[in-house]
């Protein structure tokens, strides 16, 4: 796969894929989409003393480090599980400037990316990363989940990603209350989510999107 690094307005970067023609991030600020979506309206949202996440798409591994920053800022632990079927290679990773803009050390970032694959790493005392290599197709987890980071490639580009179905697998592994939070606010799969028993609500986006998706299991 052919994979383009990209500057966005925000100043961070993202990877732009033309045999698709999707971009892993906003062009308007990968930076600022992720902090809107996942971390305000994800990871702060949870009272939890501790939370169980999970990631569907690992990417550039943007949303796990400002996850790992915040948990550790506030010392609340994380157990954090992203699927991921195309990781990137150790030279994109390298050009990648989220460490800098948050001024964190590289080696933080770079041990997300380096971690073994298959089995519990932990990265810092209170955040564990478990990262396993496949399609989302095939979900399942022995873990519950407390928060869920749906963020796999658009609807329009992979739509067997954003069925009822999976959705439906995914449910199964989270808590009743828990939340599952997503850039997309397609018609569809929102009618997806509610299929697979969650109450879905619409939050105003990130610049250059004007909604996004809640959803909470029920």
């Amino acid at each position: 796969m052919i994979r383009q690094l990209i500057l966005t307005e925000d100043g961070s970067h993202t990877i732009f894929v033309p045999e698709m023609g999707e971009h892993y991030h906003s062009v308007h600020g990968a930076m600022q989409e992720s902090l809107h979506i996942f971390i305000q309206h994800g990871f702060n949202q949870i009272q939890a003393k501790e939370l169980s996440i999970l990631e569907i798409g690992f990417g550039t591994g943007l949303n796990a480090l400002l996850t790992l920053l915040i948990s550790n800022a506030d010392n609340k632990p994380v157990i954090y599980e992203t699927w991921e079927k195309f990781p990137l290679s150790s030279e994109e990773i390298r050009k990648l400037n989220y460490p800098e803009i948050l001024k964190c050390e590289r080696s933080l970032y770079n041990s997300l990316h380096q971690a073994a694959w298959e089995i519990n790493v932990p990265i810092t005392p209170i955040f564990t990363l478990r990262k396993i290599e496949s399609d989302i197709l095939n979900f399942h987890s022995d873990r519950i989940f407390d928060l869920v980071y749906f963020d796999a490639f658009g609807p329009d580009f992979q739509p067997e990603l954003w069925t009822a179905e999976v959705f439906s697998k995914i449910a199964a592994c989270q808590r009743k209350g828990s939340r599952l939070v997503t850039y997309s606010a397609k018609g569809q799969v929102r009618r997806n989510l509610r299929e697979a028993g969650y109450m879905v609500e619409k939050a105003p986006g990130p610049p250059g999107k004007r909604e996004i998706t809640i959803a909470i299991k029920t």
